[in-house]
């Protein structure tokens, strides 16, 4: 498969991400690794096309008064300045890989967990939880290029912290400002790259499939088995990344 798929590719993408109240940012990481070699192309561009396909999202959520902002600024305020912090962390290209590996193996068994039905007893979070759970995901946000929502989001859902909307809500702003963060962060350390010719294309791309993702629901439309495999993909390329660039190893 050459490059001049990845459009379509990235429209199915974003598609299913957008249903689910997501940017799409592990998958774009994972696709991307498997065709550029420029570390710092592959952040930007996955970081910029979360921002393209979650404002959308968010703003039908502002529009449809789903936000409660007392409930999500605990979560944003720290996640926001160690997003930045993280995006302007100079590290070699292994090093690079191997965290992203990490990161995506994480992101596939978290959306694997995004499906699961069962859940514990909901229980309050405290403001000190959130600003920590917030930090942590926006840090590895930064540093990896993931917006963060593929963490938070079933995590939030599988404590029964609030309905499924409101989650969805947070998820999508909370991949937002990480987003625009980390590329703030990624032009002071002067490390924002694009790739010439490609980057606009993706862009109309996840535009395209956000707006139609953001319609859909799994009322309508079973995203499940879509979902399992993206996740198994996702799995499957950081499981590359981190055995060739910390062992040699390929698979």
């Amino acid at each position: 498969m050459t490059i001049d798929y990845l459009p379509f590719i990235f429209f199915f993408i974003a598609l299913f991400y957008s249903s689910v109240g997501f940017g799409g940012g592990s998958s774009y990481l994972a696709i991307l690794s498997l065709f550029l070699t420029e570390f710092y192309e592959i952040r930007s561009t996955a970081l910029l096309l979360n921002i393209c396909v979650v404002s959308i999202g968010t703003f039908l959520f502002i529009k449809n008064k789903v936000f409660n902002i007392k409930l999500f600024w605990p979560f944003l305020v720290a996640s926001i300045p160690l997003a930045y912090f993280g995006a302007q962390v100079r590290l070699s290209q292994s090093t690079f890989f191997l965290i992203l590996g990490a990161s995506l193996i994480l992101s596939g068994l978290f959306l694997i967990l995004r499906f699961i039905q069962a859940k514990i007893e909901s229980k309050e979070f405290g403001i000190a939880k959130k600003l920590g759970l917030g930090g942590a995901i926006g840090l590895l946000s930064g540093v990896s290029g993931i917006g963060g929502g593929i963490f938070l989001s079933p995590v939030l859902n599988l404590l029964n912290w609030a309905n499924p909307r409101t989650v969805a809500a947070l998820a999508s702003l909370f991949i937002f400002v990480n987003s625009v963060a980390g590329l703030i962060g990624l032009g002071v350390a002067g490390t924002f790259q694009l790739h010439e010719g490609l980057t606009l294309k993706l862009i109309i791309a996840v535009v395209l499939g956000g707006s139609i993702g953001s319609y859909l629901t799994n009322k309508k439309f079973n995203m499940r088995i879509l979902g399992v495999l993206t996740a198994i993909l996702v799995i499957y390329v950081g499981l590359r990344l981190v055995l060739l660039n910390g062992f040699g190893i390929k698979i």
